[in-house]
């Protein structure tokens, strides 16, 4: 009798440990946590190579800003947009991911063909 009601009171416990979600907690800063002088440095000098580029520049041209006030906004950014700006830049692809693209059309090629041979379908192109 005892074991009995010793097994269900440890599957009850089971279940309940089970389904409980997991959480995590840690201490938040009161204030930002303002980055290192190099790392805003080489986040400024990153930004600078982006916008050196032909193109950049003339686009920001066509929208009418000078390389002064390109300059003065550059400076007045917060450590933590200037980080964000040159962490989105690494990320920035040119013309988009064409070699994801063709990845992906390859292996769509390949799963059509390999599900016709198994099911043995033919496909004849006549003109």
């Amino acid at each position: 009798m005892i074991k009995k009601t010793l097994a269900w009171y440890l599957i009850l416990a089971m279940f309940i440990i089970g389904i409980t979600p997991r959480v995590d907690a840690a201490f938040a800063p009161s204030q930002l946590i303002g980055l290192d002088t190099s790392v805003r440095t080489g986040d400024i000098e990153k930004i600078r190579t982006a916008l050196e580029h032909k193109l950049v520049q003339q686009r920001l041209k066509d929208l009418g800003y000078t390389a002064e006030e390109i300059s003065t906004r550059l400076t007045d950014l917060t450590d933590q947009e200037l980080h964000t700006i040159a962490s989105k830049l690494d990320n920035l692809t040119v013309g988009g991911d064409a070699l994801g693209f063709v990845i992906a059309i390859l292996v769509i090629i390949i799963l059509v063909i390999v599900i016709l041979q198994l099911t043995g379908r033919k496909v004849t192109v006549t003109k």
